[in-house]
């Protein structure tokens, strides 16, 4: 009798946790999380650049850093407007957009654009093509050089 009881205890928790599971929203991550590109920025020089990628469902961040373009003079957090343009393998190109710089103040530290934010579809192949920064009077446009290192981001 007590062996009764327990076998249906457990197999009722099992049910339970099943249909937890399918219950749950899909889990989605992006590969590979981190890549590199050799950029052109024209009067601002050459040079290596990381992208951070984050996916939650069809929304994703990537967030694109360079020692290749510098501060010059100060710039407060949240001003410098970006947009990164990746081409996707299924053709056409896929825009992510932000202005949730870093603070940008001390005279030769790197570039941050902040996470820039997109929408992406399941299957979608994107690499990094070209980035335009602007606050102001101050622009930078960097042109991708070379392939995404490891590879491109997968959705």
């Amino acid at each position: 009798m007590k062996l009764r009881t327990l076998g249906s205890g457990t197999v009722g928790a099992v049910a339970l946790a099943v249909g937890a599971l399918v219950m749950a929203p899909p889990a989605s991550a992006v590969g590979p999380a981190t890549a590199t590109i050799q950029i052109n920025c024209g009067d601002w020089g050459s040079g290596q650049a990381r992208l951070d990628a984050q996916q939650n469902g069809s929304a994703a961040t990537i967030t694109f850093s360079t020692p290749v373009v510098w501060a010059s003079h100060s710039f407060p957090a949240n001003t410098i407007e970006t947009t990164l343009t990746l081409s996707n393998a299924r053709g056409g190109t896929v825009t992510f957009k932000g202005k949730a710089n870093p603070a940008w103040t001390l005279l030769g530290q790197p570039f941050n654009s902040g996470p820039l934010t997109g929408t992406v579809a399941p299957g979608d192949v994107l690499e990094a093509k070209s980035l335009t920064s602007t606050v102001g009077t101050f622009r930078v446009d960097c042109t991708a050089t070379s392939l995404q290192n490891p590879g491109p981001f997968v959705f």
